[in-house]
Protein backbone atom coordinates (compact mmCIF):
# COMPACT_ATOMS: atom_id res chain seq x y z
CA UNK A 1 0.00 0.00 0.00
CA UNK A 2 3.45 2.39 0.83
CA UNK A 3 4.24 1.58 -2.80
CA UNK A 4 0.91 2.77 -4.33
CA UNK A 5 0.44 6.20 -1.73
CA UNK A 6 4.26 6.82 -2.72
CA UNK A 7 3.69 6.71 -6.87
CA UNK A 8 0.51 8.46 -6.67
CA UNK A 9 2.47 11.07 -4.48
CA UNK A 10 5.19 10.93 -7.18
CA UNK A 11 2.93 11.30 -9.91
CA UNK A 12 1.09 14.61 -8.45
CA UNK A 13 4.48 16.38 -7.48
CA UNK A 14 5.72 15.54 -11.39
CA UNK A 15 2.51 16.97 -12.49
CA UNK A 16 2.38 20.22 -10.14
CA UNK A 17 6.08 20.63 -11.48
CA UNK A 18 5.26 20.56 -14.62
CA UNK A 19 1.73 23.00 -14.43
CA UNK A 20 3.39 25.44 -12.28
CA UNK A 21 7.20 25.65 -13.17
CA UNK A 22 6.86 24.58 -16.62
CA UNK A 23 9.48 21.82 -15.43
CA UNK A 24 10.03 18.73 -15.55
CA UNK A 25 11.10 16.65 -12.45
CA UNK A 26 14.32 15.04 -13.06
CA UNK A 27 16.46 14.63 -9.68
CA UNK A 28 19.45 14.61 -11.20
CA UNK A 29 19.22 17.97 -13.39
CA UNK A 30 17.50 19.79 -10.25
CA UNK A 31 20.64 18.52 -8.53
CA UNK A 32 23.31 19.71 -11.23
CA UNK A 33 21.33 23.42 -11.01
CA UNK A 34 22.57 23.45 -7.21
CA UNK A 35 25.37 22.43 -7.69
CA UNK A 36 26.30 24.81 -10.87
CA UNK A 37 23.83 27.29 -10.01
CA UNK A 38 22.49 29.99 -12.34
CA UNK A 39 21.24 33.23 -10.09
CA UNK A 40 17.90 33.21 -9.54
CA UNK A 41 17.34 29.54 -10.35
CA UNK A 42 18.46 27.91 -6.95
CA UNK A 43 16.38 28.49 -4.29
CA UNK A 44 13.49 26.35 -5.37
CA UNK A 45 15.87 23.55 -6.09
CA UNK A 46 17.22 23.74 -2.53
CA UNK A 47 13.75 23.54 -1.17
CA UNK A 48 13.20 20.41 -3.14
CA UNK A 49 16.08 18.65 -2.52
CA UNK A 50 15.37 19.43 0.65
CA UNK A 51 12.05 18.78 0.61
CA UNK A 52 13.19 14.67 -0.20
CA UNK A 53 15.65 14.67 2.70
CA UNK A 54 12.59 15.86 5.25
CA UNK A 55 10.28 13.31 3.48
CA UNK A 56 12.43 11.10 4.09
CA UNK A 57 13.30 11.58 7.86
CA UNK A 58 9.35 11.65 8.51
CA UNK A 59 8.91 8.35 6.44
CA UNK A 60 11.93 7.37 8.86
CA UNK A 61 10.33 9.02 12.17
CA UNK A 62 6.35 7.36 11.76
CA UNK A 63 6.84 4.26 9.56
CA UNK A 64 10.56 2.92 10.30
CA UNK A 65 9.34 -0.13 8.79
CA UNK A 66 10.16 1.24 5.52
CA UNK A 67 13.54 1.20 5.96
CA UNK A 68 13.85 -2.22 6.99
CA UNK A 69 16.02 -4.94 4.36
CA UNK A 70 18.59 -7.50 4.59
CA UNK A 71 21.36 -7.02 2.35
CA UNK A 72 24.70 -8.60 2.44
CA UNK A 73 26.25 -5.47 0.50
CA UNK A 74 28.98 -3.35 2.44
CA UNK A 75 29.51 0.54 2.55
CA UNK A 76 31.83 -0.05 -0.41
CA UNK A 77 29.02 -2.11 -2.24
CA UNK A 78 26.89 0.97 -1.95
CA UNK A 79 29.33 3.58 -2.83
CA UNK A 80 30.13 1.85 -6.19
CA UNK A 81 26.79 1.75 -6.83
CA UNK A 82 26.62 5.20 -6.06
CA UNK A 83 29.18 5.69 -8.71
CA UNK A 84 27.98 3.92 -11.74
CA UNK A 85 24.23 5.53 -11.07
CA UNK A 86 25.77 9.01 -11.41
CA UNK A 87 27.91 8.34 -14.42
CA UNK A 88 24.85 6.44 -15.96
CA UNK A 89 22.64 9.54 -15.10
CA UNK A 90 25.51 11.49 -16.80
CA UNK A 91 25.64 8.87 -19.98
CA UNK A 92 21.69 8.96 -20.17
CA UNK A 93 21.35 12.84 -19.45
CA UNK A 94 18.87 12.24 -16.93
CA UNK A 95 17.69 10.15 -14.37
CA UNK A 96 14.89 7.82 -14.03
CA UNK A 97 12.73 10.19 -12.38
CA UNK A 98 13.17 12.35 -15.57
CA UNK A 99 13.42 9.95 -18.18
CA UNK A 100 10.82 7.18 -15.92
CA UNK A 101 8.06 9.01 -14.46
CA UNK A 102 8.43 12.49 -16.21
CA UNK A 103 9.03 11.76 -20.21
CA UNK A 104 7.32 8.76 -20.48
CA UNK A 105 4.29 9.61 -19.06
CA UNK A 106 5.04 12.54 -22.16
CA UNK A 107 5.43 9.57 -24.55
CA UNK A 108 9.19 10.68 -25.33
CA UNK A 109 10.85 7.78 -27.40
CA UNK A 110 14.10 9.01 -25.84
CA UNK A 111 13.31 8.97 -22.45
CA UNK A 112 10.95 5.51 -23.16
CA UNK A 113 14.60 3.90 -24.40
CA UNK A 114 16.60 5.62 -21.99
CA UNK A 115 14.63 4.09 -19.08
CA UNK A 116 14.69 0.85 -20.55
CA UNK A 117 18.53 0.69 -20.85
CA UNK A 118 19.04 2.26 -16.91
CA UNK A 119 16.45 -0.95 -15.76
CA UNK A 120 18.12 -3.29 -18.44
CA UNK A 121 21.85 -2.36 -17.02
CA UNK A 122 20.51 -2.91 -13.17
CA UNK A 123 19.44 -6.24 -13.98
CA UNK A 124 22.95 -6.93 -15.37
CA UNK A 125 24.66 -5.12 -12.97
CA UNK A 126 22.55 -6.94 -10.19
CA UNK A 127 23.26 -10.39 -11.86
CA UNK A 128 26.96 -9.52 -12.02
CA UNK A 129 27.46 -8.23 -8.90
CA UNK A 130 25.92 -11.40 -7.00
CA UNK A 131 28.22 -13.83 -9.53
CA UNK A 132 31.32 -12.03 -8.44
CA UNK A 133 30.49 -12.10 -4.95
CA UNK A 134 29.21 -15.37 -5.12
CA UNK A 135 25.70 -14.99 -4.14
CA UNK A 136 24.43 -16.89 -7.23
Amino acid sequence: MMQIIGGMIIGVSATIMLLFNGRVTGISGITAGILRPVQGDTGWRFLFILGLFLGGIGLKLFFPSAFTFISSANIYDYAFAGFLVGFGTLMGNGCTSGHGVCGISRLSIRSIIATVTFIAAGIVGVILFRLLRGDL
